[in-house]
């Protein structure tokens, strides 16, 4: 048989023919860091371990995870922790630990909205059951709350504050509306803001209570059908989740930058900066629907109006509400489980995978598409050990708790194992929902983002392609170029600029590890809602867990080519083009006469020059066969340097938690590049501007003497 026609059909038919679809298909004949040897010794693993996943596991984990509503800090969510513990140990896992952290951890008690006027309405706070999704009848299934919301009662005027954002309330005050004292309601997308970000904001301008809804424009019958027939949100779904500050200090607000291990000093809430100092609540567009059609006031502007039957109002005076929430916020243990695949060569060495098992409700793509993803991928690493085949360097995978409230259960432990990981490890990848539909999404810091792509021609899709030719015809469909995906280059695949709001970001931003982060997408209109569970994904996200299973196919061969890379294969001249950009969007439509961005850039093609010539040591050597095992130790550990480099040991001004120079995020979530010198430029602060430029520069020039020297260790 042609094996392209037959690694084609196979993927459209990949239950029972999965183990013969990844032998016919083609391997690569080369890997980035790998001899000749390493390589086809490499591949040969990957085969057998890529054989192994299966979308029945697949499917039988998520029902585990999706049975029950599983909060952080809830008693199923400790008990998941315990069974995930229980299920490494049997699938031959080492070392298998459930570390305890007191944090602060965030439960509702009650919470009720009433409009007293111009009528009385009152909101019901919960979402509608289906008869089509037995989970929906759940009766453990909470109301409408808020993780983080502090506790009180108010009544009065509602205002109509579009997505919650600055400018958005710069509108308010121009046609006469001050929202101090009064209840701001506001919409989740158009354009997306981080909701702790609303928060924050409604908190400044003097807001009594913030009320979050979901618009059918964004999220609901505007964009398609509903569940359960369709992807997206019915009348009644709730987007629930946390506003807390995290984009200043992620993990335990109360042990900021250090671990919250039992025994550890904690603040006192009041004196948290993470810590929102406002009540919020989240509202289906069911319930906002009539304070919306009653409101008032001058008429909301053409982008500010919805997907609802009527003319948007500002408000101010017409609609007023009585608010009351009471909510049980106080220090409780979150559980993060770790277990390991001990390197054969170089134990000490880490290679991290990690995914949040806590979730709002069932949590059917957010997290536990991922879980079930990760749960089949350590099933693999542990038949591969069993068949006596053990990675280089050691494989760490964990189960994070209390991600949804604050990144906290992996913040915790990148902040008590901080010191080892700084000297030890080699990459974090992140995988947060597995999948809520077909198109990938692949993000790295640019040193990775080369290795990424290579490993993606090694990769079957469902649809019949390759998994790179999936990427690309999905990065070509995004930029509106399906006609012309020759335009598409390797380049324009992974996303090199990485914000925060998953696991990710204490590892980049606080540690200084590089990190890569994978996901499929697709229409996904039920976030934090009851409907996103184990129906949603089987009927809609993902039927017969096809990409389920790719994703731990993906994720682990990842983990495994970084675990046994002869030279980690980090691509340093990647970097530097990517730096350039980052500088050429920072002077981009400003006036930059006031700042000398000319050492930077010369900075950049100095160690873009040495990245270039590393990589070519690195090949001869690795063509050359002759590399002992010692030199390549101390090169690897000189490139894994590089990331802790850009570390500034003071942080971001005004965010010290946030150390690194080259990425970070905006308050919103979304990606900022050069944090401390973007921010400086934006705010008009030249001299703040001038020392970050200057940091910048000389991190530049250490890291080009630590390629050099590589480099002529290499050439010897």
């Amino acid at each position: 048989m042609d094996s392209k026609f037959t690694c084609s059909w196979l993927a459209r038919n990949p239950v029972p023919f999965l183990v013969l679809m990844v032998t016919l298909c083609p391997a690569q004949t080369a890997l980035r860091g790998f001899s000749s040897a390493s390589a086809s010794r490499e591949q040969s693993i990957e085969q057998k371990f890529k054989a192994i996943p299966s979308p029945a596991e697949e499917r039988r984990q998520h029902r585990i995870f999706t049975a029950e509503p599983h909060l952080a800090g809830s008693e199923r969510n400790n008990k998941l922790a315990r069974y995930v513990a229980d299920e490494w140990n049997k699938q031959g896992l080492e070392d298998v630990v459930i570390h305890e952290y007191d944090v602060y951890t965030t439960f509702p008690k009650s919470a009720s909205l009433e409009m007293v006027a111009p009528v009385h309405y009152k909101a019901t706070l919960r979402e509608a059951p289906y008869d089509a999704d037995p989970d929906t009848k759940n009766p453990r299934v909470s109301g409408a709350w808020t993780g983080m919301s502090i506790s009180g009662e108010v009544t009065a005027p509602v205002v109509y504050a579009h997505s919650g954002n600055p400018e958005d309330y710069d509108l308010l005050r121009k046609h006469g509306i001050d929202v101090k004292g009064k209840i701001v309601l506001v919409r989740y997308s158009n354009p997306y803001s981080y909701r702790g970000f609303k928060a924050l904001t409604a908190q400044r301008e003097g807001a009594a209570a913030m009320l979050v809804y979901s618009d059918p424009a964004e999220d609901g019958y505007k964009k398609g059908q509903v569940f359960p027939k369709g992807p997206w949100g019915p009348e009644t779904h709730i987007q629930r989740g946390a506003i807390t500050y995290d984009f200043m200090v992620p993990g335990d607000p109360t042990t900021p930058g250090w671990a919250s291990v039992p025994g550890a000093k904690h603040i006192p809430i009041s004196e948290a900066v993470s810590a929102p100092k406002i009540m919020a609540l989240p509202l289906s567009w069911h319930d906002a629907k009539p304070l919306l059609e009653n409101m008032g006031g001058p008429a909301a502007p053409t982008d500010w109006q919805g997907g609802l039957p009527f003319l948007y109002h500002l408000g101010g005076q017409k609609v007023q509400v009585h608010l009351k929430i009471e909510m049980d916020n106080s220090i409780k243990p979150n559980y993060v489980v770790e277990g390991r695949i001990r390197g054969s060569e170089f134990p000490d060495e880490l290679v991290v995978l990690g995914n949040h098992r806590d979730a709002w409700v069932f949590g059917g793509v957010d997290p536990s598409s991922g879980t079930a993803s990760m749960m089949e991928m350590t099933r693999a690493f542990g038949q591969l050990l069993k068949q006596g085949i053990r990675p280089r360097r050691t494989l760490v995978v964990c189960s994070w708790d209390g991600e949804e409230v604050g990144l906290t259960g992996s913040t915790e432990w990148g902040e008590q194992y901080v010191d080892n990981l700084r000297k030890n490890a080699v990459a974090y990848l992140n995988v947060d929902s597995s999948t809520s539909g077909p198109d990938f999404q692949g993000s790295a810091v640019a040193s990775l983002a080369p290795m990424l792509v290579e490993t993606s021609h090694s990769l079957q899709d469902p649809g019949g392609k390759s998994l790179y030719e999936a990427w690309r015809a999905t990065t070509a469909r995004r930029k509106g170029e399906e006609k012309e995906a020759g335009k598409v280059t390797d380049d324009d695949l992974a996303d090199t600029r990485i914000g925060s709001g998953s696991d990710h970001t204490v590892f980049l931003n606080f540690v200084g590890m590089p990190v890569i982060g994978l996901q499929f997408d697709g229409p996904y209109g039920v976030y934090h809602s009851m409907y996103d569970d184990f129906y949603w994904v089987n009927h809609i996200g993902d039927p017969g867990y096809r990409y389920h299973t790719l994703m731990s196919q993906l994720w682990g061969v990842l983990g495994l080519r970084l675990a046994n890379a002869d030279l980690l294969p980090f691509d340093f001249a990647n970097y530097a083009m990517n730096l350039r950009e980052f500088v050429k969007d920072l002077s981009k439509g400003k006036d930059m006469s006031q700042l000398d961005l000319k050492p930077v850039l010369e900075g950049i093609n100095d160690f873009e020059a040495a990245g270039r010539k590393l990589d070519e040591s690195a090949e001869r050597a690795l063509a050359s066969g002759k590399l002992d095992s010692k030199s390549a130790d101390e090169i690897n550990h000189g490139m894994m340097q590089v990331e802790r480099n850009w570390l500034n040991p003071d942080g971001i001004p005004g965010r010290p938690w946030f150390k690194h120079i080259l990425y970070g995020a905006r308050f919103t979530y979304a990606h900022l590049e050069l944090p401390g010198l973007t921010e400086a430029v934006e705010k008009g602060d030249w001299p703040v501007a001038k020392q970050q430029a200057e940091i910048l520069q000389k991190a530049l020039e250490k890291n080009t003497r630590l390629l050099n020297e590589l480099n002529a260790d290499l050439a010897e």
